[in-house]
């Protein structure tokens, strides 16, 4: 049997350490200018014991599949709970379901900032964005933290073949789909940009502003296969992928970034059939709350005014495209969860299914991200672990995506060179010094606490900007700000100090991070500027 180069880097590590110490030593008192110039003889008694050792260790093709530990990394963009697998009855999302059922589904998963670029560097890099400093999109990783080994970088270290599909650090979107974006290279041994039908098509996507898709609503009942979209290639260059690493013995990290449902909402007209228009639901909100927010949350939910206060039937036709959106998405995971299948690679391979944050669909009066809310702070979070499958296992206490990063690490048996503040959530909380207060998330001037029953917002360094408490037992969607009611005094204390420790700690950069640029500034943006059809020609 023949070993790559990977494969025999790994098994002289591992045949090394295997040595007999006579062996060992023998070899330890070489020094490398006397090895340069060491007899024929001696040179071919190394190559002997070395070529030895190896072969040793050089798996048949069972015993490699069943030591071998690889992993399959699916990301959405702006994707929310909206899945049937998380009580939304009416999603059409059956593989994201399915998944579900045979792994691990997060209920109460929460991003550390609801904004792309910056939760993705959290998430990858295992830091919160007042330990990284990206708290903008457009942020390039190395002029940050230029000495950072991300989540994929880490595998890659360790002998992984790793693989970027699509979009996993920030792009702007659709701006920038068929490049790299903000892209890591040290990350990534391989990586692909495609860009499909949904990026041709731009001038066709109905929008509330004219030429911008990115940052408003918009969308597009689209033509063509599933395949013709940025989507669908996603999906196809992840499926042939693992078909060639089903040829190999060399462990992979393979990373598929999907760009829907990210604005502009586009899909094959099939997935908008699923979701009738008539069938949509526009929530409810009553302005009498917004009396009770602080400014700068106000702000956050009314400050885009072409969004506030939408007619009834242009949310109705938003909602349905988002909606086809997710099914989309979802089409394309059962796409690539049926090929991990077909080449026999479940088995030995961990699956994570998660999105960068979540979004509001007319949840207090806004649309889009970017707020404290738990609409646009949760997220799903699905683990399917080769080692306990069909478990059916819901977690309800609250974890954070930084904790995807040492979950990963830990079950692969790698170690981050760096003491992360996620923690492995695969591993039980013995202790009570393990279990987490609750999830925590940052936004512009505001930090937010989710606990198991209540959520507690601070705005301002010492709160100078206002307070937001809610109880998610009597009030689940977050109308009532109980900040300021006498009675809940005992509950809003003992919450602020612990908030306001964490608001302390998640500051403090972990040793072995390396150098932090506080100076790192955003990339400048070039978008075009495209005609948009009138809303009245939308289709259905």
């Amino acid at each position: 049997m023949f070993l790559d180069g990977c494969q025999a880097r790994i098994c002289w590590r591992r045949t090394w350490e295997e040595f007999p110490k006579s062996i060992a030593s023998s070899f330890i008192v070489l020094e490398p200018d006397m090895v340069r110039f060491a007899p024929q003889s001696a040179w071919r008694l190394l190559s002997v014991v070395a070529l030895g050792f190896m072969v040793s260790c050089a798996p048949s093709e069972k015993e490699h599949l069943d030591a071998t530990r690889n992993v399959l990394l699916l990301v959405a963009d702006d994707l929310n709970c909206m899945l049937g697998c998380y009580g939304d009855s009416l999603a059409s999302t059956p593989n994201l379901d399915a998944l579900a059922s045979e792994g691990i589904r997060f209920d109460q998963a929460h991003c550390q900032y609801p904004l792309c670029g910056p939760s993705r560097t959290s998430f990858l890099t295992g830091l919160y964005p007042s330990q990284s400093g990206v708290r903008e999109n457009r942020v390039m990783l190395r002029d940050a933290m230029p000495e950072v080994v991300t989540l994929p970088q880490l595998f890659r270290q360790h002998g992984y073949h790793v693989t970027r599909v699509g979009k996993l650090f920030h792009y702007d979107n659709p701006g920038e789909i068929g490049t790299s974006g903000q892209d890591d290279n040290p990350s990534w041994d391989e990586t692909y940009n495609p860009s499909g039908r949904d990026k041709r098509e731009e001038h066709l996507i109905h929008s509330l502003v004219e030429g911008k898709f990115g940052g408003t609503l918009s969308w597009l009942s689209s033509q063509g296969d599933e395949e013709e979209h940025t989507d669908g290639m996603v999906a196809s260059l992840t499926v042939e992928k693992l078909r060639v690493h089903a040829q190999s013995q060399q462990p992979f990290f393979l990373a598929a970034g999907f760009f829907r449902p990210h604005t502009p909402f586009v899909a094959p007209s099939a997935f908008f059939e699923l979701h009738p228009r008539e069938d949509v639901v526009v929530p409810d909100y009553a302005d009498a709350s917004l009396s009770k927010l602080p400014s700068p949350s106000k702000r956050s939910i009314r400050g885009n005014r072409v969004q506030v206060d939408l007619a009834h039937d242009t949310a109705q036709m938003v909602i349905q495209a988002y909606r086809a959106s997710v099914s989309f998405v979802d089409a394309q995971v059962g796409r690539v969860l049926r090929a991990l299948k077909e080449t026999g690679l479940e088995d030995n391979t961990l699956v994570v299914f998660l999105s960068d944050h979540g979004y509001h669909l007319g949840e207090h009066g806004h649309w889009q991200k970017q707020t404290l809310f738990e609409e646009a702070t949760r997220v799903p979070f699905i683990l399917r672990n080769p080692d306990e499958l069909n478990s059916h296992a819901a977690e309800f206490a609250p974890v954070e995506l930084v904790d995807l990063y040492p979950t990963v690490a830990a079950w692969a048996g790698l170690v981050p060179p760096a003491q992360l503040p996620g923690r492995n959530v695969l591993q039980p909380r013995e202790t009570e010094d393990q279990v987490s207060p609750g999830a925590y998330t940052e936004w512009r001037k505001g930090s937010s606490l989710r606990t198991a029953r209540h959520r507690i917002t601070r705005w301002g360094n010492e709160g100078e900007l206002g307070w937001e408490l809610y109880d998610h037992q009597a009030d689940p969607s977050e109308l009532d700000n109980l900040a300021g009611q006498l009675d809940m005094g005992p509950i809003m204390d003992s919450l602020q100090q612990v908030l306001i420790r964490m608001d302390s700690s998640h500051k403090v950069v972990p040793e072995g991070v390396g150098l932090v640029n506080p100076l790192a500034r955003p990339l400048p943006r070039v978008a075009p500027v495209l005609k948009r059809p009138s809303l009245e020609s939308s289709e259905s």
